[in-house]
């Protein structure tokens, strides 16, 4: 097995050298290259591929007792500083990399149907594979400073595929805040990265970790400076896993395409702040007041994303809201110290996740031919209803993915969810009062969607209805498009069914009476101990509690969206301002705008005013000065001898005057 592990470096390698020949193709040959569109696509999907079985196989030998492996080679060094880089294979990275690879490749086979009549087909394949690359750069990561760079490096890759059709000024403002937004968080990275390396010496996980510890008990350094520089690294992953109050770029980067909606926002860059916590764990975990701000943030976040989820009439948006609050389940359990239920939910949500996302870029995909032109009409549930008996195969994996994030059992997010809620009772009652409460809330807009999306009498043909929605938006025509929604091609619903096997067992892998995947992720022996104090009557409470309130939600939103028995409008019109506050986002947009661009703008024109006044001022006068006194001299060059001789007489005994007298 020794030689797999000499060959883990093509997994990242090789979809970057497949972007690298794609993209030398575009730029060198460009009408070429993009007339070979299939051929691109197939080479593409082709290494992904290669690296998803070498992930797999990988992943096979951790599960068989292989140890660890890391190789490093020696990438800078001056006087007794010496940095490294290389590559880790453990459980963790073994677990991520096949995650990361099979949704991945899925999206691309998916993105063939979806993207088929794009102008940016091949480019945006070319995206894909750089992306794929830099996240699975960012999982073998062997230290802290190697993550730093592929975190950087999947940043890039983000705001190109966020703003990957430019010419929409919605596109295009999406991917610069998500850039900006993330920008913050990972500014104060790179400083408790630095203030980490200043008290410890190291970039490595484990190091950094028993040297802080060793620190801190000793006295010679603060336990405040300590929770500083931690809860500074974790601003990286509050604004990559788009947590409070750094999460305000997620939902905008919907207006790209839905493939990558899928994948930024189930498997790779969003989890990528989730993995960051995992792997800093061994700095995280000792220090207290660092994990108690991790926990709240990631109970507070979970909250918001629901409450704001609740209004959303974009499916798109809708999910990505709903991407948030599941990202704040998974912080609040390494907030808390449930580091397994935390990796276990992230795995389950990916799956999941992911097949809501492309449920939603299939029903875009059917809607196409009855909005026209209309990008943000065909996103809008409001004009649709009665999906399921034209796309049968989405509505039913969207029902899967549903069923799956509400917790309901046996579904994969019944198991994950409900370790994370048994887990905060025990650390926190109030933490799980606040988890539980977002659970019904889940279960509510979820299945909101879904009837608005796929039940009851299809909406779309009521032309005034699309008239009234319409407005402000591009113009919507029916130009040789049919008048009723049609399921996508085979492309894009075989993701959708070979994700719905995942969404629907894989949780499997996480019961509390036979944790698989908790025995992975520890060592065996830690694995062991937590499986044998399996209490059935605590399971039992806790699940039957949590599947409770997901059953109240569903029950409410089946009465509102279904049967018509609540009225929705009638609601909202008599509790007013919460509508207006869940759907307007908690108006957290209007705040930074407020005080952060138009507060920069206000300072910016404040220093122009002392740059044109001030500096621009002195360096006039300094001109003026050198003017005035040029001009005056000058009449001095007469060049006589004996008038220098004189000026210089002068001059020596002025001086000599002046300092007798002084």
């Amino acid at each position: 097995m020794e030689p797999l592990y000499h060959y883990a470096w093509l997994i990242p390698f090789l979809p970057l050298a497949g972007a690298t020949l794609v993209s030398c193709g575009l730029i060198s040959f460009n009408k070429a290259t993009n007339s070979l569109r299939q051929i691109n696509a197939f080479f593409v999907i082709s290494v992904l591929g290669a690296s998803m079985v070498l992930s797999l196989a990988l992943l096979r030998s951790q599960i068989q007792g292989h140890e660890a492996y890391t190789r490093t080679f020696e990438w800078a060094a001056a006087g007794n500083f010496h940095l490294s880089m290389g590559y880790t294979i453990d459980h963790l990275s073994a677990l991520m990399l096949v995650i990361v690879t099979t949704v991945a490749l899925l999206v691309m086979i998916y993105t063939d149907g979806y993207m088929a009549h794009d102008a940016g087909y091949v480019r945006f394949y070319a995206y894909l594979s750089l992306f794929s690359s830099s996240m699975l750069g960012l999982v073998v990561s062997a230290n802290l400073v190697q993550i730093y760079i592929f975190w950087e490096l999947v940043g890039m890759c983000s705001y190109l595929l966020i703003g990957f059709w430019f010419d929409r000024p919605a596109a295009a403002d999406a991917c610069q805040k998500a850039f900006v937004t993330n920008r913050v968080g990972d500014f104060g990275l790179l400083l408790g990265m630095l203030g980490l390396y200043w008290a410890t010496g190291s970039f490595e996980f484990h190091v950094m970790g028993e040297r802080l510890t060793e620190l801190v008990s000793s006295g010679h350094l603060g336990a405040g400076l300590a929770a500083l520089f931690a809860v500074l690294v974790f601003l990286g992953p509050v604004a990559k896993s788009a947590q409070f109050p750094l999460h305000v770029w997620l939902p905008d980067a919907m207006e790209g395409p839905t493939p990558i909606s899928a994948l930024i926002h189930a498997a790779t860059m969003v989890a990528a702040g989730v993995f960051l916590i995992a792997r800093m764990y061994p700095v995280f975990e000792h220090v207290p007041a660092a994990m108690t701000v991790i926990a709240w943030t990631g109970a507070f976040t979970a909250f918001l994303g629901a409450t704001i989820a609740l209004t959303q009439n974009d499916i798109k948006k809708g999910l990505a809201y709903s991407t948030i609050s599941q990202l704040g389940y998974m912080v609040m359990a390494m907030g808390i110290g449930s580091y397994t239920a935390g990796l276990f939910h992230l795995m389950t949500h990916a799956y999941f996740k992911a097949m809501l996302f492309l449920c939603s870029g299939s029903v875009i995909h059917g809607m196409e031919g009855v909005v026209g032109h209309d990008p943000v009409l065909a996103q809008d549930m409001r004009v649709m209803g009665g999906l399921r008996k034209y796309m049968p195969i989405t509505a039913t994996t969207f029902l899967i993915g549903t069923l799956a994030i509400c917790g309901i059992p046996p579904f994969a997010g019944f198991w994950s969810k409900d370790e994370i809620l048994g887990q905060a009772f025990t650390a926190n009652p109030a933490l799980w009062a606040v988890g539980w409460l977002t659970a019904g809330l889940t279960a509510f807009y979820m299945f909101r969607m879904y009837f608005m999306t796929f039940e009851g009498e299809f909406k779309g043909k009521d032309e005034s209805r699309i008239a009234q929605l319409s407005q402000g938006h591009d113009s919507h025509s029916h130009d040789g498009h049919s008048t009723s929604p049609h399921e996508s091609p085979l492309t894009m619903t075989f993701p959708l069914m070979i994700l719905a096997i995942p969404s629907v067992a894989i949780g499997l892998l996480g019961r509390p009476w036979h944790n698989v995947f908790e025995e992975f992720i520890y060592a065996p022996g830690e694995a062991i101990t937590e499986a044998i104090h399996f209490d059935k009557t605590e399971f039992l409470t806790m699940g039957g509690l949590s599947v409770l309130i997901a059953v109240v939600g569903i029950v409410f939103a089946f009465l509102t969206y279904r049967l018509g028995k609540i009225n929705a409008g009638a609601i909202a019109a008599k509790y007013q301002s919460l509508y207006q506050f869940s759907l307007n986002k908690w108006y957290f947009d209007e705040i930074y705008d407020s005080w952060f661009v138009r507060g920069s703008r206000r300072l910016a024109r404040q220093i122009m005013e002392v740059d044109f006044r001030v500096v621009d001022g002195a360096v006039n006068l300094t001109g003026l000065l050198t003017i005035v006194s040029g001009e005056g001299l000058k009449y001095l060059e007469n060049g006589r001898a004996q008038f220098y001789a004189l000026i210089v007489f002068g001059a020596t005994l002025s001086f000599v005057l002046i300092f007798s007298i002084t």
